[in-house]
């Protein structure tokens, strides 16, 4: 089970222009910040530390998100967009803004 996630809606536009507050399942809401212009980050913005990637993958890809599929010469994901073996255990993903995401294998 994914526990301590982002409740996946807008949850309340900030007073000041161009913020926007969501709302977590735990302790800290987060607080975001929305520019013009965006161009999407190329690279991994956020990791989620996950306890089974399988189960997260499995999980979310009900709700609806679509995970990404590699098949480079250094990262290779399989069917369900999981790289294994080659580091941690892990699988990305893109935010509605198109930045990269993933659901990483905790290991402490």
């Amino acid at each position: 089970m994914i526990q301590a996630g982002f409740a996946c809606k807008r949850h309340r536009q900030s007073s000041r222009r161009g913020q926007l507050c969501g709302k977590r399942t735990s302790k800290a809401d987060p607080f975001l910040l929305l520019k013009p212009n965006h161009v999407p980050a190329t690279f991994t913005v956020l990791n989620f530390p996950v306890d089974d990637v399988d189960l997260a993958v499995d999980e979310l890809s009900k709700r609806g998100v679509r995970f990404e599929k590699y098949n480079g010469p250094e990262i290779r994901t399989d069917e369900k967009g999981i790289m294994r073996g080659n580091g941690p255990t892990i699988a990305w993903f893109k935010d509605p803004a198109g930045n990269i995401l993933s659901v990483l294998e905790a290991t402490i």
